[in-house]
């Protein structure tokens, strides 16, 4: 009994830095992409120097789970659980190095000025803002129905990727000017997308962790 209280107190320890860091890459992006809209680098640079303590979350993650793997050697649901935060940890991670790689975009443009006002990039990092919380929750409560909507979620993302790409690629036609700049917005572009992609990712575990099996929530 005393050890399966430590191993609840474990896990629960992992649900909450999980939790953490989900919070740290909504913060992370909401950042880079007010630091973006507004060309402020020192925003840009505060975003940057924050990613260490995303990082150090990620760390203490892979320790818990790899003592109680080592000590508990659980079986079944238990053993998911923890194969789970090494998982979705390892996307937020992810996705707080995707947020840093917008930072550093502005970072780059320092000096300019916007080649068009931003639409698409805002809405497509509101969605995945969006998408980081379902991603969490769904994890929380082991919802797979919301882990299922992510999916749904990513499919707008992709739309507004693929429209900025086109209207950007008009802009590098008829005005060659921008082209260097257009470039690097539809890099931001990608990051943010492929952001969305470790949010769905998540969802994809959090249907293992639930059923013991693995789905593509894009089929």
């Amino acid at each position: 009994m005393i050890r399966r209280k430590e191993f609840d107190k474990d896990l629960e320890e992992l649900r909450s830095l999980l939790q953490q860091m989900g919070e740290h890459v909504k913060d992370a992006l909401e950042g880079a992409i007010n630091a973006l809209q507004n060309l402020d680098t020192a925003l840009a640079q505060e975003v940057v120097e924050a990613d260490l303590q995303l990082n150090a979350m990620e760390d203490k993650i892979m320790e818990i789970g790899s003592r109680l793997i080592i000590t508990q050697q659980p079986v079944a649901k238990d053993l998911r659980r923890i194969i789970v935060a090494f998982k979705i940890s390892s996307d937020l991670e992810r996705m707080g190095d995707l947020a840093l790689d917008v930072a550093k975009a502005t970072m780059r443009l320092q000096g300019q000025t916007l080649i068009k006002p931003l639409v698409d990039i805002p809405r497509m990092a509101e969605i995945v803002t969006i998408m980081i919380d379902e991603a969490i929750q769904s994890y929380l409560d082991e919802n797979t129905d919301l882990a299922y909507k992510m999916a749904q979620d990513d499919d707008q993302v992709d739309q507004l990727y693929g429209a900025m790409i086109n209207e950007l690629y008009s802009y590098m036609v008829t005005k060659p000017e921008t082209v260097s700049q257009a470039m690097l917005l539809t890099l931001v572009g990608r990051y943010i997308e492929r952001i969305g992609d470790h949010a769905t990712n998540i969802g994809e575990s959090v249907v293992y962790l639930v059923t013991g099996s693995r789905p593509d929530l894009n089929e």
